[in-house]
């Protein structure tokens, strides 16, 4: 049976954001001065405004201390804070609705062509699912060769290369449409999962008396030469944490409207991209 530690999910998704993401210091100082002095001010009105206690306030040394220790600022980061970042980045983008990239993405997955089966294992467990749509720009133009990246959790909620006993790249898988957009990906219905709770956001979780539920969900990554990409997760009808989600990250454009079939579950879904000179 698979298990994952926050520990050892949370040690992933650091190393992977250090190896994966540019880390070039191009922020001049004085938006740096600005946007830490704003944050700074945000802690001590809440110091005063609520009276914080050295007894509180040490508690939250310890558990910043923890985050550190446990590798969960890209998890505490991308929960927390990252639907906000999303939120003001896209607020001019015309197209399709983008949401949290969260931790859990890996670059250069296998190029799978347009009509692709992601790689699952023997027996893969969980609904059969067929996922199609087609990749236009604004004007409703097709975008031949776009390029949509697709990645997500089993049927037990683990994503591959963040727990342990599953294959490289389970359920994750690069696709080309075709030269009218379109692509057509065949895999396994993600279920929804709790995140790491063994660990210091699980603690934050729990004093708080908050819940760890994300709602089922798809990641994608979908992009296309003279167009901005969107990163974005589409989630299913009916999910009891679509209302509640962790991650803040559900938006109604975003949920799918799948179809039973034989065996599975059937839905298509269109992406639609602004133009790059737009950004």
């Amino acid at each position: 049976m698979t298990t994952a530690t926050a520990a050892a999910s949370g040690a992933n998704a650091t190393q992977r954001f250090t190896t994966d993401k540019a880390m070039a210091a191009s922020t001049p100082p004085e938006r740096v001065s600005l946007l830490a002095r704003e944050v700074l001010g945000a802690v001590h009105r809440t110091v005063r405004e609520h009276k914080v206690t050295y007894e509180e306030y040490n508690a939250l040394k310890a558990w910043l201390i923890a985050v550190g220790q446990d590798g969960e600022w890209p998890l505490f980061l991308d929960v927390w804070v990252e639907h906000v970042v999303e939120e003001v980045a896209s607020e001019t983008r015309d197209g399709s609705k983008g949401t949290i990239e969260g931790p859990y993405y890996v670059p250069n997955a296998p190029e799978l062509g347009s009509d692709a089966t992601l790689p699952t294992r023997e027996n893969e467990q969980g609904t059969p699912l067929v996922f199609q749509g087609q990749v236009t720009g604004v004007d409703g133009s097709p975008l031949p060769g776009a390029v949509v990246e697709i990645w997500h959790a089993d049927a037990d909620g683990f994503y591959s290369q963040f727990a342990p006993g599953i294959p490289e790249w389970n359920l994750r898988g690069t696709v080309t449409a075709d030269d009218s957009g379109r692509f057509r990906i065949r895999t396994m219905k993600p279920a929804p999962y709790q995140i790491p709770t063994d660990g210091a956001c699980g603690k934050l979780i729990s004093a708080a008396g908050w819940h760890p539920w994300r709602p089922a969900h798809l990641h994608l990554k979908v992009g296309a030469a003279g167009h901005q990409q969107i990163t974005t997760q589409l989630y299913f009808p009916g999910d009891a944490h679509n209302d509640d989600d962790v991650a803040s990250a559900v938006k109604p454009e975003l949920v799918l409207d799948p179809q039973d079939v034989d065996g599975g579950q059937e839905v298509t879904y269109d992406f639609v991209l602004d133009r790059a000179d737009r950004a």
